[in-house]
């Protein structure tokens, strides 16, 4: 059972940075220009929440549940949001910085990820079937083991994998990057 429960509020420039904020509901709240880095955000539950231009930076969300939230203009560098909540997560995430952070075996069918740096985020064994990379870059992203079925990957850059320990089925990619799928062959495309 959830401590604190928290229903359609909004919260504005409030420095949560360094503080341990646990076992609290947050249900259609927004969260504007917040900064959480280095906080301690476990065992909580976000249900249809926004966070826009939030600082994550090393937040920690051990068991927290991402229900429905969207993330926009957010610096979420180093999260494990492989320690979140399996249960009806889901996120989505616009123009932020999501370098160094890890999904590893997260369900993100339809996940969109539109305009974000995605830098040597690690994806292994993700279900981002359906996905949307919008115009990401995703230099030394890791894909292994993925589902990356019917996933948008044309407008992204800097990807490279290997389709033979991905489903990529029906994914779509630009002639013009399609060369990261054959980096491990290391061959010159001109």
């Amino acid at each position: 059972m959830k401590e604190k429960a928290s229903d359609n509020q909004k919260f504005v420039h409030v420095n949560y940075s360094g503080q341990t904020i646990t076992n609290s509901e947050f249900i259609d709240c927004t969260f504007e220009n917040c900064d959480f880095s280095n906080s301690v955000l476990s065992h909580n539950d976000f249900i249809d929440c926004r966070f826009k231009s939030c600082n994550f930076a090393l937040a920690k969300l051990s068991g927290s549940g991402l229900k429905d939230v969207q993330f926009m203009d957010c610096k979420m560098i180093g999260i494990n949001f492989d320690h979140c909540s399996e249960f009806l997560f889901q996120v989505n995430f616009q123009k932020c910085i999501l370098d160094y952070s890890s999904f590893f075996g997260k369900k993100m069918k339809k996940a969109k990820f539109i305009d974000c740096s995605l830098k040597e985020v690690d994806f292994t064994g993700c279900d981002l079937s359906m996905a949307v990379f919008g115009n990401c870059d995703l230099l030394r992203a890791v894909f292994h083991t993925s589902n990356l079925e019917k996933t948008d990957f044309r407008t992204a850059s800097n990807y490279a994998f290997d389709p033979e320990t991905n489903k990529i089925k029906k994914a779509k990619f630009s002639l013009s990057d399609v060369a990261g799928l054959l980096a491990k062959y290391n061959i010159e495309i001109e």
